[in-house]
Parts: C-alpha cells; structure tokens; sequence
C-alpha cells in the first residue's frame, strides 16, 4: 500500500489549522491573562446591601506587583464604581467586588470594564462584559435585618419581619442608567 505525500500534507495543515484555531486569544489579541470565570450581583438581605462580583481566573502564571481595575457602571447614575485588587500570584483566582449598590433594574444590561496593569501601571489586558440582574433593588430590606456577628435582630425593624419601612426614604433613583 503507497501512501500520497500530499495527502499526508494536507491531512497535518488542516489539523494544525484547526488547532491553532482553538487557542484562546483573550480580549488583547495577544493571548489573555484572565478570563471571567463568574460574575454576578449579590444581594445580601442580612446586611441590605447589593453588589457586583465579578471573579477573574488566570490563564498563566500570575506576576508580582500586577493589580486589577474595575469600573463598574452606576446603577444610580452618574460615574462608574472603580474598585482597584492587587493580583495575589500564588492565589488561584482574583475577586472584584463593587461597593454597595443602589437603584439595579431587573433585565437591564451594566457594564464592566476590566484592566490588568503591570506594576508600572502599564496595561497589560482589557476585558469588557456587561451583567444583568434577575432581581431588582425592591426584593432588599429597608435596612440590615441583623446588627452584629452574633445575628442580632435590628431593633428598628421590631414589628416589620420583612425589613420593610413605611417611612423609610429611598434612594433617588431618577438618574438610573
């Protein structure tokens, strides 16, 4: 049985196309460093509190003095929430978590905008992605349901189990984006 050099050719150009095609190029086009490997909001009903959580898995070894910068975009309105996280290398994966949040819209796309800097500030990787919410701000109580590690019951909620103030002012919500 002969075998067909160019076919043989043919066969190994196809199959390292096909491979090449399958590596991860990342968002930078040079290969990533990172990849979302989860992202949500958190609604904490103990504390009465929402925040965006967005976890960052490496795709390499990770660099001493790399920090990671998020900007979160303000379900309020007005400028993004930028949160800066030092890269810890020997740790497996990086969190990025907002501050407290007001005013989120159920099925309404936010943004977030990821970057990844050297310790010169240099920008090594960008990563855009937006979130969106099952949940809108109204499923939080007025105020934190417990006041202490030992889960006190808050004693201005005495009378109202749901955490729900009558009274309660509410956010401004008329610049919501």
């Amino acid at each position: 049985m002969s075998r067909n050099p160019l076919r043989l050719i043919i066969v190994a150009l196809v199959a390292a196309t096909t491979l090449g095609a399958c590596r991860d190029t990342g968002t930078d086009g040079e290969g990533g460093l990172f990849e979302i490997s989860g992202k949500l909001f958190v609604f904490n009903y103990r504390l009465a509190r929402a925040t965006y959580v967005v976890t960052l898995r490496p795709l390499r070894p990770m660099q001493e003095g790399q920090i990671a910068v998020a900007s979160f975009q303000n379900p309020a309105g007005g400028e993004p929430l930028v949160v800066e996280q030092k890269v810890w290398p020997k740790l497996g994966k990086v969190s990025l978590e907002s501050p407290a949040l007001f005013c989120i819209v159920k099925d309404k796309p936010y943004a977030i905008a990821i970057s990844i800097k050297d310790a010169e500030g240099a920008v090594l990787q960008t990563i855009d992605t937006t979130l969106m919410s099952t949940q809108d701000q109204s499923v939080l109580p007025d105020r934190p349901l417990v006041i202490d590690q030992l889960y006190t019951p808050n004693p201005d909620l005495v009378g109202h189990p749901d955490g729900k103030l009558p009274d309660e002012p509410r956010p401004d919500c008329s610049k919501a984006t």
